[in-house]
């Protein structure tokens, strides 16, 4: 992937591990958690399998200021064409509101098109406004699929059966 702006301090680029610090940062300051775990193991998996992820970031003044990560599916749930899958989405808190998060999105869009993919999913709570409203104003749409979750710590309630 080429770099968007001319400059090594601004624009998007590829992620790489060096920049699991700061992704991890930028992701705390939104979730209160640290998932350092999580970005690490998909830092490996993305330099095990490069064709299999997308991880991109902004930098604006010689810093990052967001990222996207989306990991490529085929084959799942019967589809025949492979699919980006965004799962991991970040803007540092005072970068908001700033086209940070529309400059991710528009170089995703274009990866994904050199790489001939045709579809970005992802999902969101539904009472995460802030990002339900992004994902709005990027050209996402509800898919015609329902997602079910199920909890698996506890024993399914079982009908009464009478002797």
């Amino acid at each position: 992937m080429d770099a968007v702006a001319a400059g090594p301090n601004s624009g998007a680029r590829l992620l790489s591990r060096d920049d699991v610090e700061q992704v991890v940062a930028i992701d705390r300051a939104h979730t209160g958690l640290s998932r350092r775990r999580f970005f690490d193991k998909r830092f490996a998996a993305a330099n095990a399998h490069p064709d299999d992820f997308i991880h991109i970031g902004v930098m604006r003044g010689g810093s990052l200021r967001g990222f996207a990560m989306a990991r490529i599916v085929r084959g799942e749930f019967g589809r025949q064409d492979a699919v980006a899958v965004l799962d991991a989405l970040g803007v540092q808190p005072e970068s908001q509101e700033r086209g940070v998060g529309q400059a991710l999105m528009d170089e995703l869009v274009r990866v994904m098109r050199g790489m001939g993919l045709l579809s970005l999913q992802s999902q969101a709570e539904w009472k995460n406004h802030d990002l339900v409203r992004f994902f709005d104003a990027s050209g996402f749409r509800l898919a015609p699929r329902l997602v079910l979750e199920r909890a698996v710590a506890e024993l399914l309630d079982e009908p009464a059966v009478e002797d």
